[in-house]
């Protein structure tokens, strides 16, 4: 899939958001239910190995970050809107890490696509600084995308097909909580 905005075949355009907080399955749960995502694909970005596996990247070796790649409507939600949710449901002030995962693979970062994005991006930033949305200062990484990685098929809607798993219960399903009724008005029907 190209970096750049995609038409449909329904003749929609999207464009496409690749985000790292932590682990992925968090970020896919939330980000499926958001009206305006027409798919999120779990995966790995910002390192240098090709084509890494699950337990490659889970090592802390290969420099990749877990990540959720969000294929979105832009008349529906904005890339600042899903940089805005973002930053709502990870703490992007721990740095490699999110909870109890730890390592450069659950870094806070934005990987950007276009000139724009970038621009978008470090604008969130900025404000989520001013505002003082989290007591300490920001750790989010500001990366270019080279290569988006999708993650094996046992990894995609993890959440959604494993929601009694403990992991999920103990530290997914209170993010979506979370997230739910924070922006009940932006859920899907």
């Amino acid at each position: 899939m190209s970096h750049e905005a995609q038409v449909h075949p329904n003749g929609k355009h999207y464009e496409i958001a690749t985000l790292a907080g932590g682990c992925f399955w968090c970020l896919e749960a939330v980000y499926q239910e958001l009206r305006g995502v027409e798919r999120v694909v779990s995966g790995y970005a910002g390192g240098p190995v090709a084509n890494p596996t699950y337990e490659q990247v889970c090592s802390g070796r290969t420099g990749h970050a877990e990540v959720v790649q969000v294929t979105f409507d832009p008349a529906v939600v904005s890339y600042r809107e899903m940089l805005d949710v973002f930053f709502a449901i990870h703490d992007p002030t721990t740095l490699n890490r999110q909870g109890n995962d730890i390592g450069t693979q659950y870094r806070s970062a934005i990987f950007y696509l276009t000139p724009e994005q970038k621009a978008i991006a470090e604008a969130a930033l900025e404000d989520v600084e001013k505002n003082r949305i989290w007591n300490r200062p920001l750790v989010t990484t500001l990366e270019p995308l080279d290569v988006f990685y999708p993650a094996e098929a046992y990894h995609q809607r993890y959440f959604e097909r494993n929601p009694s798993q403990p992991y999920c219960m103990a530290i997914v399903a209170p993010k979506v909580a979370k997230f739910r009724v924070k922006y009940m008005e932006r859920l899907k029907k």
